[in-house]
């Protein structure tokens, strides 16, 4: 368990005693940027094991507590805000949504329409039109499937020697570079991966992401495929970035922004320079590591919100509070080599 995630489990009981406004004078930031993946009421045994994603009440409360106490923004008020210091009433927010989940054509575009709400989403150009599946999907239908299959258990538990509860956590373990493995897992359970990606779309398709671009919404990089970059050299993190970024030259969607698969934890000033000077159109690229500053300036922190089960307002509370103490000790911005 992260210390961060311990700070919440004690903050969490103490500032729900205490309304938002009292929290939200303590904003700093102009333009907060929040991520989700996707929302949905459906049991996805493709994304189940892998975050506690929004069902379509809890996503919805948190929109209607967001709308409250913040102005949403589009793409080219955000870049204006940023180039001119414009000074806001409210404290706005820059919505965004990562890996292309086909619930965002389905499910959420319709609920931000009707809210009047903008949104990117930054996708894996590798599993649009589900051409293929994404290995961490993969994991977490693995494991569904053992669960909810004695036979698979059986058949899992004779293959490795072990029990139920460490094959799930090492199926949920295995990283970008082993991926390989979950192949041979699945090829030994008799698990087909495209035939449920056909059965169960579980990305976006070309057609949807060209609907989505002409009804304003943004589409983004996130990686050619979602790999964990701190595993990868230099030469293979700018390749991947920039694969997925002519992606989306080519089809015309937005090439001016990027957005971290997992984490740019130990990404260093070297692949932002490179990164920038090889895409002059490019103007920022965003982590995942909550209320932070970045000592790169153009690489700006996302504030994950499918965390645990807590409501949109208190992880801002607790995101909020957590920055304050950081501030103290001067820990509260991401030093890169």
């Amino acid at each position: 368990m992260s210390f961060k995630t311990k700070f919440y489990r004690i903050a969490n009981p103490i500032n729900r005693r205490f309304s938002f406004e009292k929290f939200s004078q303590k904003l700093l930031f102009q333009d907060l940027i929040l991520v989700y993946h996707l929302v949905s009421d459906a049991d996805l045994k493709h994304a189940k094991h892998l975050f506690p994603y929004r069902s379509v009440k809890q996503f919805e409360r948190d929109l209607d507590f967001l709308l409250k106490h913040f102005d949403f923004i589009d793409w080219e008020t955000f870049l204006k805000h940023k180039s001119e210091k414009v000074k806001t009433k409210k404290p706005t927010i820059l919505l965004t949504f990562d890996d292309g989940y086909s619930e965002f054509y389905d499910i959420i575009v319709p609920i931000l329409k009707r809210k009047g709400i903008f949104a990117i989403n930054f996708i894996n150009p590798k599993f649009i039109d589900n051409k293929e599946m994404m290995w961490r999907n993969k994991a977490s239908l693995i494991v569904s499937e053992i669960i909810e299959n004695k036979i698979l258990e059986d058949k899992i538990s004779k293959y490795t020697g072990d029990e139920l509860n460490e094959n799930v956590t090492s199926i949920l373990s295995i990283n970008y570079k082993n991926q390989n493995q979950l192949d041979d897992i699945a090829n030994h359970l008799e698990i087909d991966f495209n035939g449920y990606l056909k059965k169960n779309p579980v990305y976006l398709t070309t057609e949807q992401l060209i609907k989505l671009k002409n009804e304003g919404f943004g589409i983004s990089s996130h990686g050619w495929n979602h790999p964990l970059y701190n595993q990868l050299s230099l030469t293979e993190q700018l390749e991947n970035t920039q694969k997925s970024l002519d992606y989306m030259k080519e089809n015309q969607f937005s090439n001016d922004s990027f957005a971290f698969p997992f984490t740019d934890y130990f990404v260093d000033n070297q692949f932002f320079e490179n990164i920038f000077n090889q895409n002059p159109e490019l103007k920022f690229t965003f982590g995942s590591a909550g209320l932070k500053l970045d000592s790169y300036a153009k690489n700006l922190q996302r504030i994950p919100i499918e965390t645990g089960n807590y409501s949109a307002e208190e992880i801002l509370k607790n995101e909020i509070m957590y920055y304050q103490i950081l501030k103290k000790i001067n820990k509260n911005k991401i030093i890169r080599s």
